[in-house]
């Protein structure tokens, strides 16, 4: 009986002994930059084991690498510490060995970045906040110059700023300005990409489909009308302060 307790303890200090603090080396979601874990398993499982020690150890290192790397390529290792929790989380489940019976086993994991991963995030993070100025100037150069060309106007005034503008064709890219203006009228800035606004350029559409000022003032009445009976007096009022206000400006609408 003592032999037997003695071998099963020899056997469990044996399993353990391999499972201690053993290295890993992760990949990231950052090609070319890794993580560095170092590894505690526990088997729970009592001996006698299904195998030797030596192959038990191995196999529950096997197991925990590949898990462990499973999911530290979807971490990034510029936010270690989210990294550090989901990997921890990920080991610290229950698995088994598919042996007969099979050996239970949990682990333990520190997470860490080795000097020249440090440096490697360092200079990525750089460069994305380099890159991020760039493209932040580039949108608001864009989102600048399509408002201003979306104007008829605006464009004749570029044109005739040029140093070789032709006098004589000012009438010919008059005529185009509204065509090419209307197509600078279509960008919308990032922050303004959304159903409301897509909704706002239907809407605008609609409403210039009808030139005749009888129509307009019908279409406008019948819009502050929905807006009334949706319990919206407030939008109902501004509505019929632009139907008010363009019937005033309109000469058309005139007697």
């Amino acid at each position: 009986m003592a032999s037997t307790r003695w071998s099963r303890r020899r056997e469990r200090t044996a399993v353990r002994r391999g499972l201690t603090r053993f290295e890993v080396r992760l990949r990231s979601a950052c090609p070319g930059i890794g993580f560095t874990a170092r590894i505690t398993a526990t088997v729970l499982t009592e001996p006698p084991y299904p195998a030797l020690a030596e192959e038990i150890a191995g196999a529950v290192r096997a197991m925990l690498r590949n898990a462990a790397g499973e999911v530290s390529k979807t971490c990034d290792p510029a936010d270690l510490a989210s990294a550090r929790d989901v990997c921890g989380q990920h080991l610290a489940r229950l698995r088994r060995l598919p042996t007969d019976p099979p050996v239970e086993f949990t682990a333990e994991l520190a997470l860490d970045l080795l000097p020249d991963d440090r440096a490697a995030v360092a200079g990525l993070l750089a460069a994305q906040r380099r890159q991020a100025v760039t493209d932040i100037l580039r949108r608001q150069r864009t989102d600048a110059l399509a408002a201003e060309l979306a104007d008829p106007a605006a464009l004749l005034v570029q044109w005739l700023e040029r140093d070789n503008a032709d006098w004589s064709q000012l009438t010919t890219f008059a005529d185009k300005a509204n065509t090419v203006a209307e197509v600078f009228a279509q960008h919308r800035p990032e922050d303004e990409r959304t159903v409301e606004y897509e909704a706002v350029e239907v809407l605008r559409e609609f409403l210039a489909s009808f030139p005749d000022p009888s129509q307009k003032q019908m279409l406008y009445t019948l819009l502050a009308a929905g807006m009334d009976s949706a319990q919206r007096p407030h939008h109902a009022a501004k509505a019929q302060s632009l139907l008010n206000g363009h019937a005033a400006v309109d000469p058309e609408g005139e007697s």
